[in-house]
């Protein structure tokens, strides 16, 4: 084992690395019930409601796929680039799945899965060729940031519209934390129980308390109980811990049939996502892990099982897996090796077993963790030079329409057409890639054939 994962040049222990995989699973354990929750999300108003993007009947099966995938994610980066980061499906492209991919462009979940698929394979063909470089260059720095702090409000939205403290009263959105009922007044009991969720799991975090996030979820799941937000289940049954109504269910054939460009559209927007969530997580992890000699080689075979778990991940049934940025957690408890990697995994696969009873946390509960995750990752705007107004415009735009337009995509293409309008019009074309224009320029088809 000290051998495999080179634990004792590293400088750690087999310790140390149990305990930084440990660490890192709580910090991103929320993930198990948050994932099946925003797959199977019931969003909407009375005037247009929203349907689901996978049916409330699979919460039990993606809950699984979610650990399953998880833990083939771990596996993976620990054998193949043997560093200590963990992966599971992520938050954002989770989202991006249901509300943008499912409930925008109308695909129905299965075609959903068979798009996470080929944007997979595409990111696993851009890691596996010279192409990965110009990928990496396409999108300026600043949009990166940009990209990760709209999803970070667009996240936080989703997480207030779950427990309904903001609601979507026709075209208007309203904060609402009491309502009439039959002239009298009534309380929004799920919204403020999130509302106090969020301020226990934002002190337990200023504590830097190990899995604060996980220790919110259960304790407002548990406040929950006498106040009728969190229901217990009357039979407890094994029978929802299977993959056979999610496994291999990918549509390949109903993707094609809606049109190559909306295709296009939404594969390509899924691997930039995801290739910029995990190139952003490696980057700022690997500077903690302190490797010097071979970082760049692991990383890019970091890369590979990020893509190669995403292909893994559409099969076993749940959006795309990347790299989490908790997995500094972990590496703060000591954690240099892909075991720690390994460990998670292990965890992940025996969270399976939550299956039958996780169903009992409530919206309530899982809210307050959307909300700090969209806190954590809107750190990213402070990285934007805002003085400069040819990245703060496309920045700014990136960031706004994503809550605003209730989609990721329309955030991203919204800056990189902005981006590339404002440095042709200033005379600094050739300061833009050819293929970052490409990508430009199939965002804007887009929009033009959506309205012909």
């Amino acid at each position: 084992m000290d051998r495999r994962f080179q634990i004792t040049a590293r400088g750690s222990t087999v310790r140390r690395e149990i305990v930084g995989g440990i660490t890192t699973f709580f910090a991103m354990a929320y993930i198990i019930f948050v994932n099946p929750n925003t797959l199977c999300a019931n969003v909407g108003t009375q005037a247009q409601p929203f349907f689901p993007a996978m049916p409330e009947s699979l919460w039990g099966p993606v809950l699984v796929a979610t650990c399953v995938s998880a833990a083939i994610g771990c596996f993976l980066t620990g054998l193949l680039a043997n560093l200590p980061f963990a992966q599971a499906p992520g938050m954002g492209l989770n989202a991006f799945f249901t509300y943008t991919v499912c409930l925008g462009m109308g695909y129905t979940w299965q075609e959903g899965l068979a798009i996470v698929l080929l944007s997979g394979l595409l990111f696993l063909a851009f890691t596996l060729s010279p192409l990965r470089g110009k990928l990496i260059r396409a999108i300026p720095d600043f949009m990166k940031h940009a990209i990760s702090a709209g999803i970070g409000l667009f996240i936080a939205l989703i997480g207030l519209l779950n427990v309904k403290v903001i609601t979507l009263s026709g075209t208007v959105p309203a904060l609402q934390l009491s309502t009439l009922v039959d002239g009298q007044r009534v309380w929004n009991v799920q919204g403020l129980l999130a509302l106090a969720g969020l301020l226990l799991t934002a002190v337990l975090m200023a504590f830097r308390v190990k899995g604060a996030v996980v220790l919110g979820i259960v304790i407002t799941t548990l406040v929950g109980l006498p106040l009728g937000v969190t229901q217990i289940p009357e039979t407890v049954t094994m029978e929802h811990i299977t993959l056979a109504p999610v496994l291999f269910q990918m549509d390949l054939g109903g993707v094609l049939e809606k049109g190559l460009l909306p295709l296009l559209t939404a594969v390509i927007s899924f691997a930039i996502v995801d290739c910029f969530d995990t190139l952003g997580a490696l980057v700022g992890l690997s500077a903690n892990v302190g490797l010097k000699e071979g970082t760049e080689k692991r990383s890019e075979r970091a890369l590979v099982a990020d893509a190669l778990a995403t292909c893994c991940g559409a099969c076993v049934g749940t959006s795309t897996v990347t790299t989490f940025a908790e997995s500094a957690a972990g590496i703060a408890e000591g954690a240099r090796t892909g075991l720690s990697s390994m460990v998670v995994g292990v965890l992940f696969m025996c969270s399976v077993f939550l299956a039958p009873v996780a169903g009992i946390i409530p919206a309530a509960a899982t809210a307050p963790a959307l909300i700090i995750v969209g806190v954590l990752t809107m750190r990213s705007a402070a990285s934007i030079p805002w003085d400069d107004l040819e990245c703060a415009v496309p920045a700014f735009l990136t960031i706004a329409v994503m809550p605003f337009a209730y989609s990721i995509s329309d955030g991203i293409a919204f800056g990189l057409i902005s981006y590339c309008l404002i440095k042709l019009l200033r005379g600094k074309g050739r300061e833009v890639s050819a293929f970052t224009y490409g990508i430009a320029v199939i965002f804007a088809l887009k929009y033009v054939l959506a309205n012909l």
